[in-house]
């Protein structure tokens, strides 16, 4: 990812790398090199939150990194992005749907997902200020190679996690994908953007004239136009531990309708780096029936006999003692 938004055109808005180096002191962040011509820097959102830097874009907004100048730490905080052709009506809804993510996000208790702090109101719209992860997304990891399927198992523990505390109060993610899991300082991964979510018993909010989400990413029953559930989400994890040992989708194709067409029809290999109990489980994640993929429990258990050091390997010594 680049300093000046990465990735365009992508849904996620999170993929944040370190903010660029400050030319001063690090306990003066706010005044950290950025683009002279960008005249948002500097700006004051609330009274307390500091523009900074971008950090990131895509479909749903521009990520900011900012400086909260009461509490004195930085965070993160997402721009609605509307293009102008839009109308009202529809400018309305995609506020809206940001204002849905920061409650969303807020009602999940969990160390893999992103902390909500705030939501500023400026210019009519709504300014969501979250914790700031520093590091790579999952997606940029893999631009520079695979992972070991231990390690893609790890990420995916902590990835479920995350899904299992957003289901268990409604909520579902809609969009897990590699660019939406951050890989943070000591071997932290978080869940973000929750910019698309559905929460149970509110009213859908659907982009017009457009699908909401990653094409490569997303269950075959949403494709259908059927009401999506945990299993969906679930669907999902089995398509980023896929492409966790693979480098890709196995439903990526040359543009989005064959994409979508492929979700649908397409039976992929078991992954090659990933046979054994992990490549068993991707398969089974990516069962067109949501009723015939694992539950969670059964997920989290072969995970973690995946993500599991082995015992006794060549040159280990193991200790017996009595009684054990």
């Amino acid at each position: 990812m680049t300093n000046d938004g990465g990735r365009a055109n992508e849904p996620t808005s999170y993929g944040l790398q370190p903010p660029i180096a400050p030319t001063v002191p690090p306990q003066s962040p706010t005044q950290a090199v950025t683009p002279a011509a960008d005249p948002a820097v500097g700006r004051v959102l609330g009274g307390r939150y500091r523009l900074v830097s971008r950090l990131g874009h895509g479909g749903m907004g521009t990520v900011w990194l900012a400086h909260d100048e009461v509490v004195d730490r930085d965070v993160a905080i997402k721009e609605p992005r509307v293009p102008d052709h839009v109308g009202e009506r529809e400018r309305g809804h995609v506020y809206l749907r940001m204002q849905r993510e920061a409650r969303a996000a807020a009602r999940i208790d969990h160390p893999s997902v992103v902390t909500m702090h705030d939501v500023v109101v400026e210019d009519a719209k709504p300014w969501i200020v979250m914790e700031l992860v520093r590091g790579q997304s999952l997606g940029d990891r893999l631009q520079e190679g695979t992972l070991d399927p231990r390690e893609a198992a790890r990420i995916g523990l902590a990835v479920l996690g995350a899904l299992a505390a957003a289901h268990a109060v409604g909520v579902l993610h809609r969009d897990v994908k590699p660019d939406n899991v951050l890989l943070g300082r000591d071997d932290r991964v978080v869940l973000s953007d929750f910019g698309i979510a559905q929460v149970e018993g509110e009213q859908g909010l659907t982009e017009t004239g457009s699908f909401v989400g990653s094409p490569e990413f997303i269950a075959p029953e949403r494709v259908l136009g059927q009401r999506p559930g945990p299993e969906s989400d679930l669907w999902s994890l089995g398509v980023v531990l896929y492409a966790a040992v693979e480098g890709m989708s196995p439903y990526r194709r040359s543009n989005a309708p064959a994409t979508l067409q492929a979700v649908l029809s397409a039976e992929p290999q078991m992954p090659a780096r990933g046979s054994g109990a992990f490549g068993t489980l991707v398969m089974r994640l990516l069962r067109k029936d949501p009723a015939a993929r694992p539950d969670v429990t059964e997920i989290r258990q072969t995970l973690e006999s995946v993500a599991r050091p082995p015992q006794g390997g060549p040159g280990e010594t193991r200790v017996v003692t009595a009684g054990t």
